[in-house]
């Protein structure tokens, strides 16, 4: 199993370490266009392997695609940040033209690869692979919803005061504070429904604290998260490599699931050795509903952005 990680910041190191420590891939590249960065990166990794026991091989190159071929998985997190004063219409036309750029030469090196989108707005840059690449749609898959997700269950497990192995939970719906759609309801505590322990109101602050969650880390942090997200693409990258057929939210190419077309938004799927296996269908309340639609909207807005 050989991945590649393009982006070696924080984020992009972070998914390369938790590869490797996890012992699954042979090879992981981690390829990035600043001079010696991706190099250092691995270099300082690899210096890790014999204290943390892994024999994953890390390989670091300067915007070198050739050194990424016969890759699996590859994970695209390169991009940049929303500046001050930058408009979201700068921002996506810049990180859409790293995106494509980046897709079409991992494609062209590894035409079999599975792509798993980092970048921001991630279900917009998701969607732009979708259709400016010839890859099936199992082959293309959003990361956000297995973030976001695990930072629900850090919340529900914080306000259960329970261990947080208790807890399960999904988020679903679009990656950003007003898209995120956490499946309260659903959520179980060792299968007993959390309604039972917590009142509505302390749901409604879970749910609140969940979608913020990024941002709340932006403002303590000064700048974006980096471990939660590299554990998130690591489990998937590894029920990927092991064909573990995990279930995860992930933004997905949708023509007719959840009533929604022609739109990539988190939903519940099987992660396998073909990448996306299925689409997980589950029944929604009115109000999941109502609020799926008003995020699917929200996606769509972005999208329009976009110069296809």
């Amino acid at each position: 199993m050989k991945v590649t990680v393009v982006g070696a910041g924080a984020v992009g190191a972070s998914c390369a370490e938790y590869i490797a420590i996890k012992n699954f891939a042979s090879e992981v590249v981690v390829l990035d266009i600043k001079e010696g960065f991706a190099e250092g990166k691995a270099m300082d990794l690899m210096q890790t392997a014999s204290l943390n026991g892994f024999d994953t091989k890390i390989t670091g190159v300067t915007n070198d695609y050739s050194k990424t071929a016969g890759s699996d998985v590859a994970i695209i997190t390169s991009g940049i940040p929303r500046k001050p004063g930058m408009t979201r219409e700068e921002l996506i036309g810049i990180n859409a033209g790293i995106v494509k750029t980046v897709s079409s030469n991992l494609i062209e090196h590894s035409p079999n690869v599975i792509l798993i989108v980092v970048s921001n707005p991630m279900d917009t840059m998701t969607y732009l692979v979708h259709k400016t690449t010839d890859l099936p749609k199992n082959r293309i898959i959003g990361m956000g919803g297995a973030l976001d997700s695990a930072r629900f269950k850090y919340r529900l497990a914080e306000a259960l005061e329970a261990p947080i192995s208790d807890v399960d939970g999904m988020v679903i719906g679009g990656h950003s504070d007003t898209g995120m759609v956490p499946l309260t309801a659903h959520a179980t505590r060792n299968s007993i429904k959390v309604s039972e322990f917590l009142s509505e109101d302390r749901l409604a602050q879970v749910s609140e604290d969940t979608k913020v969650g990024g941002a709340t880390l932006t403002k303590l942090l000064g700048t974006s998260a980096w471990y939660a997200p590299g554990a998130a693409v690591s489990s998937m990258v590894q029920a990927i490599a092991c064909d573990q057929k995990k279930m995860f939210p992930c933004s997905a190419f949708l023509e007719g699931e959840y009533g929604l077309n022609d739109i990539c938004i988190g939903v519940p799927v099987l992660l396998g050795k073909n990448g996306i296996e299925k689409i997980v269908k589950i029944d929604l309340a009115d109000a999941e509903k109502a609020k799926m639609k008003e995020s699917a909207e929200g996606v769509r807005k972005t999208n329009s952005l976009l110069a296809l």
